[in-house]
C-alpha cells in the first residue's frame, strides 16, 4: 500500500508509522489530536497509511514472541546493526511489504485464543487489541467480555459504547452480543452502543454488518437488518429506526474516540445526557431548557468548561447541588 504521490511516499510512511506508535502508546494531547487531524486531511493517502501501520503494529505485537530471541542470534560484529528492540518505532524503517512478509513467515498456524474482560470507569476511554488482531475502542462506562477461539470471535457488551475494527477472517465470524440484540460481521469497522437492556445503536463506518434485534418486551419479533457504511440503526421502545449519515455526521458521531462531543443543532437535553453518561454524573435540564438547541464541538473531559460554555451561548444558568447533581435552567426560571 503506497500513497498516490510517489514523491511523498517515504516521508508519509515514516510519519504514519510514528503516529501509529504514538496512538498505541496512550492518549494524545489536544495539540497532538489537532496535529494528527491536520496530517490526515493533508493528503487522501494518509488515512489509509495510518490504518495500515496500526494494523501491522497489532499483528506484529502478536507474532513478536515467535521471533528469534537475542540469545538465539549470532553475536554482532563491528558495523552490524544490533538486534531490534521490542519497540514499534522501528516500523518507521520497515516498508509495509516487508512487514507483510514477516507476518507470512512467523504467523502461527493455530488461530489465537483469548478470554478476557475489559471495562472502563467514568471519564475513561481505553483501546484494546484482541488476539485475532481486531481492535476495540471503549468509551467511558463500558464493560465487555471477549471470547475468541478457533470457531468464532464473540464479544458480550454488558453496557456502554465500543468501536470495533475487525480483522478479516471469513472462517470465524465476529459476533457482538448485547441484551437488546446482536451484530455479526467477518471484518469491518462499526460501533455498538447499548445503554440498557432495551436499547441498541449500531453505526457502520466501513464494510457491512448484520444486526439481529432481540425480541421486544412486548413479544414483538424483528427480522435481521443489513447495514453498510454510513448506516445507523437504533432499536428501542419496541421500534427499529435506520438512517444514513453523511461523512460529516459520521465524523461527529465518532468524535468521542478523540475525547470530543460534537453537536449540530441538537436538543440540549441530549447533549447533557451524553456528558452525564461519560462522567457518571446526574446532569439534567429543567423544564424549558431541554428543548433549546445546541451546536459546537466540546471536550468530553472538560465538564466544567462545557457547562461554562452553555451559559455563554444559551440563555441558561447552571446550578450544582450538594450531592453533586447538576441542573441547567432557563434564565427566566424562578
Amino acid at each position: 500500500m503506497k500513497p498516490t504521490s510517489p514523491r511523498s511516499a517515504p516521508a508519509a510512511e515514516e510519519q504514519a508509522s510514528l503516529w501509529a506508535a504514538r496512538l498505541d502508546g496512550g492518549t494524545l494531547s489536544a495539540a497532538d489530536r489537532i496535529a494528527l487531524d491536520e496530517w490526515l486531511e493533508a493528503h487522501p493517502s494518509h488515512r489509509a497509511l495510518l490504518s495500515a501501520y496500526c494494523q501491522f503494529s497489532t499483528d506484529l505485537e502478536l507474532l513478536l514472541p515467535a521471533l528469534p530471541k537475542p540469545a538465539d542470534l549470532p553475536p554482532a560484529t563491528v558495523g552490524q546493526t544490533p538486534p531490534m528492540r521490542r519497540n514499534r518505532f522501528w516500523l518507521a524503517a520497515v516498508p509495509i511489504a516487508a512487514a507483510a512478509a514477516l507476518l507470512i513467515v512467523f504467523w502461527p498456524a493455530t488461530p489465537p485464543h483469548q478470554s478476557d474482560r475489559f471495562a472502563t470507569t467514568a471519564a475513561e476511554r481505553q483501546t484494546v487489541r484482541l488476539a485475532d488482531g481486531s481492535r476495540a475502542e471503549l468509551n467511558a462506562q463500558t464493560s465487555v467480555q471477549v471470547e475468541i477461539n478457533a470457531q468464532e470471535r464473540r464479544v458480550r457488551l454488558a453496557a456502554g459504547q465500543v468501536l470495533f475494527t475487525v480483522a478479516e477472517d471469513a472462517a470465524r465470524p465476529f459476533i457482538v452480543e448485547t441484551p437488546a440484540g446482536s451484530v455479526q460481521v467477518t471484518g469491518t469497522v462499526f460501533e455498538v452502543r447499548s445503554e440498557n437492556s432495551r436499547s441498541l445503536d449500531v453505526l457502520v463506518a466501513k464494510g457491512s454488518v448484520q444486526v439481529r434485534p432481540a425480541v421486544s418486551p412486548e413479544g414483538r419479533h424483528f427480522s435481521p437488518r443489513s447495514l453498510t457504511a454510513g448506516d445507523r440503526l437504533s432499536a428501542g421502545n419496541g421500534e427499529i429506526r435506520t438512517q444514513t449519515l453523511s461523512s460529516t455526521q459520521l465524523e461527529a458521531a465518532l468524535a468521542w474516540r478523540h475525547g470530543q462531543a460534537v453537536f449540530a443543532d441538537d436538543p440540549l437535553e441530549e447533549a447533557l445526557a451524553r456528558f452525564a453518561r461519560y462522567h457518571g454524573r446526574g446532569i439534567t435540564a429543567a423544564p424549558g431548557a431541554g428543548e433549546l438547541r445546541l451546536g459546537g464541538r466540546f471536550s468530553l473531559d472538560d465538564l466544567d468548561g462545557f457547562l461554562t460554555a452553555l451559559e455563554s451561548v444559551l440563555p441558561v444558568r447552571v446550578t450544582r447541588s450538594l450531592n453533586g447533581t447538576i441542573q441547567v435552567h432557563p434564565v427566566d426560571a424562578d
